[in-house]
Order: structure tokens, then sequence, then C-alpha cells
């Protein structure tokens, strides 16, 4: 999951090659609390919400472009059902990070 969301990442939304930082946080059925119905999905227990942070691929295209690669993967490479595919993304200006010894990106 993490290959392909990443493969994404780099070939969708155009961010720097080696942008690589993913978490990965698996929770029990009483941890992830959702609405299995909402907005007309029928999410099973193998549910799947990806949040994206980042400061590329901010326009329309290119978040729908994104949207469907990730789920058209996910789909044809791991099996997982299209309606357990939620994605968030979170976008950021660059003066929000820091990538190391407490410097900012500029």
């Amino acid at each position: 999951m993490a290959d392909i969301v990443y493969k994404g990442i780099v070939d969708v939304l155009k961010a720097p090659d080696g942008d690589r930082f993913i978490v990965i946080s698996e929770k029990s059925s009483d941890n992830l609390i959702y609405d299995p119905k909402f907005l007309g999905w029928d999410r099973s227990p193998d549910f799947l919400l990806i949040q994206v942070t980042s400061t590329v691929g901010n326009n329309k295209e290119s978040k729908l472009a994104f949207f469907r690669f990730i789920a058209d993967e996910l789909k044809s490479k791991l099996s997982i059902r299209p309606d357990d595919i939620m994605i968030n993304m979170v976008f950021v200006d660059r003066s929000d990070w820091s990538f190391g010894n407490g410097e900012p990106w500029v």
C-alpha cells in the first residue's frame, strides 16, 4: 500500500523523488469508528482512510487524478474494494515544514 501511495505522490502529484514519509497505523474495529453507509458507500471492516499532507498537487485536476490512481491501483494490485477506500488531502505551505534539525524548509 505504501508503494502505491508513494508512486501516486511522485508520479501524479509531482512531488520530488524521495519524498517518502509514510505512516501506516492499523486500528482494531473498536478503535476505527466510521459510518459504513456514509454518502451511499458500502464500507466493510477492511475500510482504509488514506490522508496525504502535501505542498504539491493542490489543483483540482491533480487531486482527482491522484484519487483515481490510488483507487485503481489498490483495487488491481491488492484487491481492495473501491468502497473501502477514503482519501483525504491536506495542503500546507512550505513554511509549515521542517525536514530536520529544526530548520524551516525554504
